[in-house]
């Protein structure tokens, strides 16, 4: 049910990211399909790429709000200072309480999980024969996850890339 909520409001976020006027509503808009798509793989049990999503779309905002920033500023030139002040503080408190509840539901340390978890720590080196048991989960029994953390990754290199790379004539002798 949890996936269903976040794929509704990941469709809502990207229908706000086209339909808005300004450049820095649709980011805003996209960034938290982005963050969306993080709590997704987190509620499938996907951990590392929840966390590999977070770090590309942090950095991909703080790329996309470098190059939009002098572009588009309507609430900074509007005086509408007020509510943006609001709005961040309204955020942060948000994000704070919810983070509070979040890490209150964290296992103690040392703790599995997961029922899996127990059963890669028990038969994970009779399974693989390999000794560092890390490695062994994210080759042998992680492979696809392995496999997308590398895709993210791999796209994410390509859009910045694709977003600072200079036009216009390179000059050659």
């Amino acid at each position: 049910m949890e996936i269903h909520l976040i794929l509704l409001f990941m469709i809502f976020a990207g229908i706000v990211a086209v339909e808005v006027k300004d450049l820095i509503s649709s980011l805003i808009a996209l960034s938290a399909a982005g963050l969306a798509l993080s709590l997704g793989f987190l509620v499938l049990k996907a951990p590392s790429l929840a966390i590999t999503q977070l770090v590309v779309e942090i950095l991909c905002v703080i790329i996309l709000i470098r190059a939009t920033i002098n572009k588009d500023l309507p609430m900074v030139k509007d005086g509408r200072w007020f509510f943006n002040t609001v709005a961040t503080v309204l955020f942060i408190g948000c994000f704070l309480v919810f983070s509070y509840f979040a890490l209150k539901e964290l296992p103690a340390f040392g703790q599995p999980l997961m029922r899996v978890s127990g059963e890669y720590l028990a038969g994970g080196f009779t399974q693989t024969g390999v000794a560092n048991l890390v490695s062994a989960i994210t080759l042998n029994f992680r492979s696809y996850d392995a496999l997308a953390e590398a895709a993210i990754i791999f796209a994410s290199i390509i859009g910045v890339l694709a977003i600072t790379r200079r036009i216009g004539k390179t000059n050659e002798q």
